[in-house]
């Protein structure tokens, strides 16, 4: 089977892994198989992040949601690693602030946003409520759903007018 890769010439990863990537998506229906080609993708790229936000997007349609937490978390530790980001949040915070419009940091952002949507996919609300704060707090321009997620999860619940 021939698989066109030039059409993903934008995607910086070597041929075989878009080809494992294309496999996945054309596998889409047999879950097992594509979720093997997406193992072998992230095996082989230690730790791409297209590759990462690839693996989330698909656990994450697939309502497989601790492995999209478990991707996304790995996407995290990456770019914490290559901006050498402190591991305190009171420190992290400015940083994520003056540098917001940086293409590692939207990233990182939409990253720990997803984060909190995806644990409260997953019943933790208490978690995702703080996530959703702290990302609400450095988004102005509400760019990262982190403030929509928020008011979900705090509104009241509506009462019944029976």
């Amino acid at each position: 089977m021939h698989i066109d890769t030039n059409k993903f010439s934008w995607f910086q990863v070597p041929e075989d892994v878009k080809k494992l990537l294309i496999l996945a998506a054309q596998n889409w229906e047999n879950t097992s198989a594509s979720e093997q080609y997406i193992q072998q993708a992230l095996a082989q790229t230690g730790g791409n992040t297209d590759v990462l936000v690839a693996a989330y997007r698909f656990f994450y349609y697939k309502n497989n949601y601790s492995l999209a937490l478990q991707t996304t978390f790995q996407l995290l530790d990456k770019i914490k690693e290559t901006e050498n980001f402190p591991d305190d949040w009171e420190q992290l915070q400015p940083i994520l602030v003056n540098r917001r419009e940086e293409l590692p940091i939207r990233l990182y952002l939409n990253a720990y946003a997803a984060a909190g949507l995806v644990l409260a996919k997953l019943g933790e609300i208490e978690r995702a409520k703080e996530i959703s704060t702290r990302v609400k707090a450095i988004d102005d321009k509400h760019d990262f759903g982190a403030g929509i997620l928020l008011d979900v999860l705090t509104r009241p619940a509506e009462e019944d007018d029976e």
